[in-house]
């Protein structure tokens, strides 16, 4: 394998994977004044260049004919793993089928046929080169938008757990909000981002709602039943309670005097952690049924990192809060 060097090594790359050494010596005498070129004799190859330098690569040309895999084969594993590099396949032989059949795979983007004419080749990169600096543009903005998007998702995540204490024990009791997040953000759980080629925005609308809902609803129940099962519960033996509560539930805490230890930091923050595909658990409802019960009994938890686990303290529940905290939750996230 052959890596140009010089001035133009931070511009973007072409790799040119050929086994015939004189079309290597033709083409980088022909495009290397556009772009470095790397070059590569085999499929295995122009792999292995892909792996080391597709964060710079802009173009791929390849020759279909090369000993071992064909080079359409070389084109199909850059479309699935680097798909910001633009295509190209080159041969001397009418293979036709599987020139049609990688095109219509998606896996090139021109197809050049040898003999090359230089005037055309050099077109033929320079567009190619163009296209790849405006997928670059495009691919920027929308990570951009897609950032956008997701902040967006977690942020109303947030707002539904307010919504939630809010109508199951009253606008006023944010303490368990408090708790909740301030466990959330010390577990440090990050959000899954939503698989944008499955989802458009209304997608993403319809499936939150539907997972939100379907998360208030359990709460709602297990917050119910609670107050059933735990009626006349003391705040001296509120902590126990739901420990109990949360262990019945298959969370995995434990208690060291009044502190309630929880190993599993991931389960802290299901509902804002994971993906909108995934359906929140039923265990996950209990917690946070568990600290608006709590709440209810004029008690609340102070959560604390102590090395993996979090440990929750009892503490007597605040009763003011500033307006702007749930705001100052969300920008944390």
């Amino acid at each position: 394998m052959n890596e140009a060097k010089g001035t133009q090594e931070s511009a973007p790359a072409i790799i040119f994977v050929d086994d015939e050494a004189t079309a290597v010596k033709y083409f980088q005498r022909a495009i290397g004044s556009l772009a470095p070129v790397l070059t590569g004799g085999s499929v295995e190859e122009g792999k292995a260049l892909l792996d080391a330098h597709g964060d710079k690569v802009a173009v791929l040309v390849s020759d279909q004919r090369m000993p071992g895999e064909f080079g359409n084969e070389l084109l199909r594993y850059a479309s699935e793993r680097y798909p910001h590099v633009v295509r190209i396949l080159t041969t001397a032989y009418s293979e036709i089928d599987q020139t049609v059949a990688a095109v219509n795979l998606g896996h090139i983007h021109r197809y050049i046929k040898k003999p090359w004419d230089i005037t055309a080749l050099r077109m033929e990169l320079k567009q190619a080169l163009e296209l790849a600096d405006l997928r670059k543009e495009r691919d920027q903005l929308v990570r951009e938008k897609l950032g956008v998007l997701q902040k967006q998702t977690l942020a109303t995540r947030i707002g539904l757990i307010r919504t939630l204490s809010a109508i199951l024990i009253g606008p006023e009791r944010f303490q368990p909000v408090e708790t909740y997040l301030a466990a959330a953000v010390l577990a440090d759980v990050q959000s899954s981002e939503p698989d944008w080629q499955l989802l458009d925005y209304s997608d993403l609308v319809a499936a939150e709602s539907c997972r939100g809902g379907t998360f208030g609803h359990m709460v709602a129940a297990n917050l119910a039943e609670l107050r059933n099962r735990r009626a006349g519960s003391s705040a001296g033996n509120a902590v126990a309670a739901m420990a109990e509560t949360l262990e019945e539930a298959g969370i995995r805490v434990r208690r060291e005097g009044d502190a309630l230890i929880w190993d599993e930091l991931a389960a802290l923050a299901e509902f804002l952690g994971e993906a909108t595909n995934k359906a929140v658990s039923t265990r996950h409802a209990v917690w946070l049924a568990s600290l608006l019960w709590l709440d209810g009994n004029d008690f609340a938890l102070d959560p604390v990192r102590e090395g993996n686990a979090i440990a929750f303290l009892p503490t007597q529940r605040k009763t003011e809060f500033p307006a702007d905290r749930l705001a100052a939750w969300i920008e944390q996230f």
